[in-house]
């Protein structure tokens, strides 16, 4: 990841990770200016590399601004095919001299530019992925410049940030001709200061994106899903005031222990480029609770205010109140929902009641037009299967969804599992993996902790049980719960082992987690289907969740239940699974692999597969297998586990 130092949050997390040094011995071994550099850089390899660029943040709530311009629509677009000179030099560096300047081809008497124009280049949607709109580049993994013209009016007294929801994978981003910023990872957002760069009339940004995998990126080179490059969701220029609100966490107090009638709020709001003694204000006039604070030294004002009238979130309630928060001539509001999630032994309490999750598996995949999912029809097609199949909470795998499927949740009242792409196997050893992974779970927090649906923060699916992935995975949890002390903490594992008629999960991973999630495919990958109602699980006393399970079935592909392929094996494979959970005393949840058949380039058997997983309860556009019907009535019947 390339980008910025943040001096104002730089300390904490140099805290964090001195703390963690004796437990992570790659992070022990680097002189102390590498820590810093791991600890403190957003998306960052070297302190130079961040020093020649403006500076750049992660504004929360942009959604909620007011002054906020889309730049979504039609952008020009120019592919730079291998070896992709217009984005980078013979060196490996950054072209800043390539497609970036926008020059257009003087056709009468020159200068001669490098044979390219955006003026007259076709178009594609943003936001959205270059995969499914351009044919040609269906399965083209590589790197795509985009170009769009746009007009401002700089205001005096404020600064102006490019937000990008997401671009997969790595990102180069020009305005009128100087680089703004970069960024590494597929599912995150970030901006990137304009302010100084920005002139009256028209401007024009130009984006690279580089969707090549990478050995050393997260997700590395192998998974089971498919590679969506582009600029895949919302694009936009937020305006604020000089000093501005660009982090806040307003939550109910998280004590040692559940406290009924708790009705504590706190938190705090980040003023950026404020001086210390700045008064903030949080008002939540539906809550009757209003508090001011001051700012500390590094623009944190922390606050703890009690409401007169509360009500707790919850899938049964889903309550959000209007949370304003104020300082200076800055104002945005929030929706917020109020909620208490923990462990009590092998229990999940959700405001100090057991709860069972009754959930599945959900791709950012769009269901029936296909193509990663990015707007508000996407969101409510998913939502409604899930109400459908009496979902209470959703996985949503292998990397943080967008905005939109977090805020839905909210409203919905769907619990969500949110999880960084740490997935099978990546460069546990390298620090400057580990900073890409920090980065991007910060990101992830960051964007989401005020979303009273995210209960479980996710740290990797699948890794194998090796000391460097336990050593690497120890940090971001310490990390996790650094940033978000309220929330629980998971995994997905699959490293159990089966020895007779019994199956155990040994991982040390399992030390780390608040609840252990397992995946798990008997009868389709391994094992017998009917050996599922005999085995006898040895697990670690926490609340566990079978987090993957399920088999292959083409719809409409019917035959006996020995048949592979079919939805009669895959209902069959369903109703044994069932009867296993039923003797799992710790089991508190149960998540289905997978919503909807999705596209990978890992799926190649022709007519069964055809470049799906198809392990889907529901079609890839969006038709119910036999599948769905019985979790559908597990669910509604709460045959299926127990919440204690």
């Amino acid at each position: 990841m390339l980008g910025q130092v943040v001096p104002e949050r730089c300390s904490e997390r140099v805290s964090l990770l001195t703390s963690l040094l004796p437990t992570i011995p790659f992070l022990s071994s680097l002189p102390k200016l590498r820590v810093l550099v791991a600890s403190c850089v957003w998306v960052g390899l070297t302190l130079s590399a961040a020093a020649q660029q403006p500076f750049q943040t992660l504004l929360v709530g942009v959604d909620h601004r007011a002054d906020v311009t889309s730049l979504n629509g039609d952008w020009h677009y120019l592919v730079d095919y291998p070896p992709f000179r217009a984005l980078y030099t013979g060196s490996g560096a950054i072209n800043d001299r390539g497609y970036a300047m926008n020059s257009h081809p003087d056709i009468t008497s020159g200068p001669h530019n490098d044979e390219y124009d955006f003026a007259t280049a076709p178009t594609l949607k943003v936001p959205g992925d270059w995969n499914t709109q351009v044919p040609q580049l269906f399965n083209y993994e590589g790197v795509l410049f985009y170009e769009r013209d746009f007009d401002t009016t700089p205001k005096s007294g404020t600064r102006t940030f490019l937000h990008i929801g997401a671009a997969n994978y790595r990102s180069h981003i020009w305005v009128n001709r100087k680089r703004v910023c970069d960024h590494e990872g597929g599912f995150t957002p970030f901006d990137c200061e304009l302010t100084g760069v920005l002139h009256a009339g028209s401007n024009f940004v130009v984006i690279g994106v580089d969707a090549n995998r990478l050995q050393d990126g997260i997700p590395s080179v192998g998974y089971d899903w498919f590679n969506y490059g582009g600029l895949t969701r919302d694009v936009s220029l937020v305006t604020v005031p000089a000093a501005f609100i660009d982090d806040y966490d307003v939550h109910l107090a998280h004590g040692s222990s559940w406290q009924p009638g708790n009705t504590e709020l706190s938190g705090y709001v980040h003023v950026l480029g404020a001086a210390a003694g700045t008064s903030v204000t949080v008002d939540i006039p539906e809550a009757r609770a209003r508090t001011s604070a001051t700012t500390d030294a590094e623009g944190n004002a922390r606050f703890s205010v009690k409401a007169a009238r509360l009500s707790l979130w919850s899938p049964d309630s889903p309550k959000l109140y209007k949370v304003t928060l104020s300082s200076g001539t800055d104002r945005l509001t929030d929706e917020i929902g109020f909620r208490d999630i923990r462990v009590d032994g092998i229990r999940i309490l959700l405001n100090g009641k057991a709860v069972f999750l009754k959930r599945v598996n959900l791709h950012a995949e769009a269901p029936i037009r296909g193509g990663r999912a990015n707007n508000d029809q996407d969101a409510a097609t998913m939502f409604g299967y899930l109400k459908d199949l009496n979902a209470n909470f959703v996985r949503l795998c292998h990397y943080p969804h967008d905005e939109r499927m977090t805020r839905t949740a909210d409203r919905e009242g769907i619990m969500v599992w949110s999880e960084i792409p740490n997935y099978w196997d990546i460069s546990f050893k390298k620090p400057e993996v580990y900073a890409k992974s920090s980065a991007m779970l910060k990101e992830m927090i960051r964007r989401d902790r005020n979303k009273a649906s995210v209960i479980l923060w996710s740290l990797s699916n699948e890794t194998g049980n090796k000391p460097e992935r336990t050593k690497f995975l120890a940090g971001l949890a310490a990390e996790a719960r650094q940033m978000d002390p309220t929330r629980l903490i998971t995994s997905a594992l699959n490293t159990d082992r089966r020895e007779g008629g019994k199956g155990i999960l040994e991982d040390p991973l399992t030390d780390l987690l608040d609840v252990v999630g397992m995946n798990e495919y008997m009868g389709w990958y391994g094992d017998k289907t009917e050996d599922a109602d005999t085995i006898q699980w040895t697990l670690p006393q926490k609340p566990f969740i079978m987090s993957e399970f399920g088999a292959e079935a083409r719809l409409g592909n019917h035959g006996p239940v020995t048949r592979r392929w079919t939805e009669e094996q895959q209902a069959y494979i369903y109703k044994h699974q069932l009867v296993m959970f039923a003797k799992i005393p710790q089991l508190r949840g149960t998540t289905p692999w997978v919503l909807l058949d999705f596209r990978s380039t890992t799926r190649n058997i022709p007519i069964l597969q055809d470049g799906y997983n198809r392990k889907g309860l529901l079609s890839d556009d969006g038709r119910k297998k036999q599948a769905f019907f019985i979790m559908q009535k597990a669910y509604k019947e709460n045959t299926v586990g127990k919440p204690e």
